[in-house]
């Protein structure tokens, strides 16, 4: 049993989360994204920090996508009127 998580969206290109499941991966990406960018001075000094927050930040973005087109009922496309 598929069970998914994720609608297309009406208008525009990409899904919209309408489980629990699907909000909480979205929830726990932006808090992913945010804490590695707030982090950045910490995680090194310079260009390293900003990079190694980049890196994160692309991580978490491309599972994010991988993990909701997956979980999606039906396909991405552009939608219009």
């Amino acid at each position: 049993m598929n069970t998914y998580w994720f609608k297309p969206r009406e208008y525009g290109y990409g899904a919209t989360p309408v489980t629990w499941e699907g909000w909480a991966v979205t929830v726990v990406t932006v808090f992913i994204v945010v804490m590695a960018s707030m982090l950045a001075p910490v995680l090194g000094q310079g260009l390293s920090g900003g990079f190694t927050a980049l890196v994160v930040d692309v991580l978490a973005i491309a599972a994010f996508l991988l993990i909701s087109r997956s979980k999606t009922d039906g396909e991405w496309r552009w939608r219009r009127r």
